[in-house]
């Protein structure tokens, strides 16, 4: 259910948009699909109305492109079919904040059930992951997360506050992807993936201690985060 306000006026306006897109293009277009809060029902996962067209082909329909309408930003995204069935069945280090959106989807317009499928193929895709497929994803976040904390250690040395800021805060959000390739536990965005892994407000000690935690994690996986040159191509 749509709670009054302005998650009822994102609705009407992806409802419009909708609307106009099949009207415009209505052999080209296999079906409308809100992301996001709007999916969710509730205004938890932002201000935006996140739609996603599906075409039978690529380069059919709407051009991807965004405005302000009544207060509320539209992002319309344009993808054929078969693009993203293909990204449903692909796991990447992304996966934390990107399976939301195969997962979770309001129809806005469906005439051949595409949204289920589009859900049953990523779902059937984790079915069929193994917890190494999952691990070695993690390693390689880890990697980045590192990566960032280490930067924003040495932006602190030199002074630089804002960056240092900057640095921690893609850390945090880093970390927290890591987290869920480890638990396989997928967030509704950056914000939502921080809140649940308790790093929202993490220093940079504190996200160091969630690193050390997920290296000795990943040791104990088969899946060190140290390792001899040799061992990068294995």
């Amino acid at each position: 259910m749509v709670a009054d306000g302005h998650l009822a006026t994102q609705l009407r306006i992806a409802e419009e948009i909708a609307d106009q897109v099949t009207r415009r293009w209505p052999a080209e277009i296999l079906a409308v699909g809100a992301t996001g809060a709007l999916a969710h029902g509730d205004d938890r996962g932002g201000a935006d109305a996140d739609l996603v067209v599906v075409t039978y082909r690529p380069g059919q329909g709407p051009t991807p492109t965004s405005r302000r309408i009544d207060g509320v930003i539209a992002e319309l995204n344009v993808i054929s079919a078969e693009q993203y069935l293909s990204h449903a069945r692909t796991l990447s280090t992304g996966w934390p904040l990107a399976a939301d959106q195969y997962l979770q989807v309001r129809s806005i317009f469906d005439g051949g059930g595409f949204h289920a499928r589009l859900r049953d193929t990523h779902l059937a895709r984790l079915a069929e992951a193994s917890v190494r497929e999952f691990t070695a994803l993690a390693r390689e976040s880890w990697c980045t997360a590192y990566s960032l904390h280490a930067r924003a250690w040495k932006n602190t040395e030199w002074y630089d506050t804002d960056g240092a800021l900057l640095l921690l805060g893609e850390a945090r959000t880093a970390v927290a992807v890591t987290e869920g390739l480890l638990t396989r536990t997928y967030y509704r965005n950056s914000a939502d993936a921080t809140r649940q892994t308790g790093l929202a407000g993490a220093d940079m000690s504190e996200v160091g201690d969630h690193l050390a935690r997920q290296a000795g994690e990943l040791a104990k996986r088969g899946r060190p985060v140290d390792g001899e040159v040799t061992e990068l191509f294995r």
